[in-house]
Formats: structure tokens, C-alpha cells, sequence
């Protein structure tokens, strides 16, 4: 059967096994050639891995003229475990403190609520009650219509409507005369020229 290949964080970790096992500064040149042999890393692998290394702060890295050397070390591994494990202690503790203040709260909460016949009662009155106000506010807005304040708002913009509909009118009928007066076209001309009904005339 095919051989099975190593894992992104098994790469990961054989190549920190080789920083730590030998404690010597490399190129990445070198670990090309030593990760294939020692750990099983394919060659072509080996620029990535190490820079996630590098992101993650586990491989140090510097450069030295025009070369970048790599390097870490199992007491710098250990710090940043140990750091790591207190962040996360700290963050158990602080969840554990919130949980219990939940805990807490929802005891007290529960105070005045347990199921009793009466509260039983009272909860489907509720429940009854809050169908009422929707079905009164469906109806409310159903003759929202005849409110007094929606009339007459429907009423002042129809009157902004009318007014600007006359003036449109007055604009066209003082066209029409000078376009009579000037070119001395007839009425019935310059009505289907532009497409103005014979009937127009101001709204009352």
C-alpha cells in the first residue's frame, strides 16, 4: 500500500525536533537538505513550514549580510508553553467565575417562578392578553385611514398635488398663446404637435 504522508503539524513538529535535538543555528539551505533524510519533511515543504514556525514565534530568525539564519531553543519552547498554560488558566478561571455568577443568577431568577397552578393560570392569561393586542393593533391599523391626523395630511398633499398641476397648466396655456401670437399657429395645431388634450384645463 501507499505510503501515507506527514501531516501539516506532524511537519511541524519533526522540524522543531531537529532545532531542539541538535540546538545549532541553520540556513534554510541546510534544512532543506536535512529535513528530507532525518525527519521525513519533503524538501519542498520545508520554506513553509519553518516560516509558520517562524509566525507562530516558535523559530527565531535573523539576518547576517545576506543570509537568514534560524535557530530555537527547548528553554525558549518551554517559556512560551508555560506562558501559554497560565493565559489559559486565567481564562478557565475567569469563565468558571462567570459561570457561577450565571448559575447564580438564574437560581434567583427562578424565585416567584415556580410551576405552580397559579402561575400556570397567570401564563396563559398572558399568553391570551398579547394575542388580544396584536389582533387590536391589526385592527387599529386596518382603519389607520380614518384617523383624523392621516386625513388631513392625505388632504394638504393633495392640495400641494392640485396646486402644482394648476401651475403646470397656467405654464402651458401661456405657451400656447405665445406660440400663437409668435409663429401664428392654430390651437388645434400645437395641441397634437405636443400631444395636449383638447379638454385641459385647470383642476377645481
Amino acid at each position: 500500500s501507499k505510503k501515507k504522508g506527514l501531516s501539516y503539524e506532524e511537519k511541524r513538529a519533526r522540524m522543531m525536533e531537529i532545532f531542539f535535538e541538535t540546538k545549532d543555528v541553520f540556513q534554510l539551505k541546510d534544512l532543506e537538505k536535512i529535513a528530507p533524510k532525518e525527519k521525513g519533511i519533503t524538501s519542498m515543504s520545508v520554506k513553509e513550514i519553518l516560516q509558520s514556525l517562524v509566525d507562530d514565534g516558535m523559530v527565531d530568525t535573523d539576518r547576517i549580510g545576506t543570509s537568514n539564519y534560524f535557530w530555537a531553543f527547548p528553554s525558549k519552547a518551554l517559556h512560551a508553553r508555560k506562558r501559554k498554560l497560565e493565559e489559559l488558566e486565567s481564562q478557565f478561571a475567569e469563565s468558571s467565575q462567570k459561570k457561577e455568577a450565571l448559575e447564580k443568577s438564574i437560581e434567583k431568577s427562578k424565585i416567584g417562578r415556580e410551576d405552580t397552578a397559579d402561575r400556570a393560570a397567570l401564563l396563559k392569561e398572558l399568553a391570551a392578553l398579547r394575542q388580544k393586542k396584536e389582533q387590536l393593533k391589526t385592527e387599529i391599523d386596518k382603519y389607520r385611514e380614518c384617523d383624523p391626523d392621516v386625513v388631513e395630511e392625505m388632504r394638504q398633499t393633495n392640495q400641494v398635488a392640485k396646486e402644482a398641476a394648476n401651475r403646470w397648466t397656467d405654464n402651458i396655456f401661456s405657451i400656447k398663446s405665445w406660440a400663437k401670437r409668435k409663429f401664428g399657429f392654430e390651437e388645434s395645431r400645437i395641441d397634437k404637435g405636443f400631444g395636449i388634450p383638447e379638454d385641459l384645463d385647470y383642476i377645481d
